[in-house]
């Protein structure tokens, strides 16, 4: 394979109805990343001018996508002049966890969007704590909408204040801040002249000079799988992103906890190895492959299993273990306390857990115990807690592999929590 870009994940952030897949659809018709069958069809709809739904473009994208199977699913790539880029589409706020947390991605950056009309909101808040707590680093503002306030300079300022207030206060430091009208075009692709008083990057500059995320080929073999499928003529196929570590055909690969069932191991030799339709001798952090494993049957391995070396296999935490973690409580319609039993999402992994004990609340903003042994933890509290999951599941501690140590709480159709693993405690 020729030397390509660096390749970043994206996922696009931000209170409903911001605009969020309106900027991404703007991205993508002004960079012409829209294909031709889709434009085609607008046309046909007379869907022209001002009444061009970027939303939709999306959406279409969408139906296309889940008709054919390719191993990269709900991503949408487009190239800047130094990037190589995916867009992780996560409309709703559903749809952004799942994604965020076991989709085939962990993204490296986020663009916040925030409508110029309303401000920050709870689910921006909400969202910008999520993508903190997932460890994505890197981060942009585009505030959206800028056509609905006339272009107005003092209400940009007003917005961008309240959004550095609260990035800054996460732990956010530089990032741009940029003025956009996805629905006009202002700032996305072209600069725009209805803002002289802005000299900042355009929407896709800013993408184009986000730092290239290291790959973690020094850690252990990390590639939770995604889906299995049955090649003929190639037999199984597990398919993933590998998280850390180097994969390369002739590897003895193990996958865990899959071989906790029988009691039996359920590994192999790997013997190709492809990316994007074509063969390669190795992954590196970040590509996204389907394998090919001798000896293992499409049965024995599912979703939410992990593949890694045998000499360094994933840790598995049983439901006679339990793990210390660092959670923040995001969004709990009453309070949380021990017994509690939701869903825990990690890479590509649900599990229900019980919360065994709530060891202390923390002060979000220092990290400082403010109380011991609390009776219950709520709304907006950070706390360390233990937890015990129902079944089987591979997660590491966050110190060693912080690509799977982390982890989002879900119930009710909603996030509770997000958190880090902080240790693992397995019984004797």
């Amino acid at each position: 394979m020729a030397k390509e870009k660096p390749h970043v994940n994206i996922v696009f952030i931000g209170h409903v109805d911001h605009g969020k897949s309106t900027t991404i659809g703007r991205l993508l018709f002004d960079t012409a990343n829209i294909p031709e069958n889709i434009i085609k069809k607008f046309e046909e709809m007379g869907e022209k001018g001002k009444s061009f739904k970027f939303a939709w473009v999306m959406d279409r994208l969408k139906e296309e996508r889940e008709r054919g199977i390719t191993i990269d699913v709900a991503h949408t790539k487009f190239e800047t002049p130094h990037k190589y880029i995916t867009i992780i589409d996560a409309p709703g706020h559903r749809d952004f966890v799942k994604n965020m947390i076991t989709g085939a991605s962990q993204a490296d950056a986020a663009v916040l969007v925030v409508a110029a009309t309303d401000g920050v909101m709870p689910q921006t808040k909400e969202h910008a704590f999520l993508a903190r707590t997932l460890g994505i680093n890197h981060i942009i503002v585009a505030i959206n909408k800028m056509d609905m306030v006339n272009y107005d300079e003092k209400k940009f300022k007003a917005v961008a204040d309240q959004v550095k207030k609260l990035l800054m206060m996460l732990g956010y430091k530089d990032f741009p801040i940029i003025p956009i009208s996805a629905w006009e075009g202002d700032n996305v692709v072209k600069k725009s002249d209805n803002m002289p008083w802005y000299n900042g990057p355009t929407l896709i500059d800013a993408l184009d000079q986000i730092p290239e995320p290291p790959k973690p080929t020094d850690k252990p073999l990390r590639i939770p799988i995604q889906d299995v499928y049955s090649i003929k003529g190639v037999g199984t196929v597990p398919v993933g992103r590998v998280e850390t570590g180097v994969l390369r055909v002739g590897d003895v690969v193990i996958f865990e906890p899959a071989s906790t069932i029988f009691h039996k191991a359920i590994q192999g030799e790997v013997k190709s190895i492809e990316m994007h339709h074509e063969a390669m001798q190795e992954a590196l952090p970040g590509d996204n492959i389907g394998f090919n494993v001798r000896g293992v049957g499409k049965n024995d391995i599912k979703r939410g299993d992990v593949a890694g070396h045998t000499t360094n296999p994933p840790t598995v935490v049983r439901p006679k273990d339990t793990f210390k973690a660092q959670i923040i409580v995001l969004n709990h319609p009453t309070a949380i306390t021990v017994g509690y039993t939701p869903v825990l999402h990690a890479h590509t992994l649900q599990v229900a857990v019980r919360f065994e004990q709530l060891l202390a609340k923390l002060d979000p903003r220092t990290g400082n115990i403010v109380e011991e042994n609390p009776q219950f933890i709520k709304t907006g509290d950070s706390a360390i807690v233990v937890l015990r999951p129902t079944k089987p599941m591979v997660i590491e501690p966050v110190k060693e592999i912080p690509q799977m140590g982390r982890f989002a709480i879900r119930d009710m159709g909603q996030t509770v929590a997000a958190g880090m693993v902080i240790s693992i405690q397995k019984a004797e």
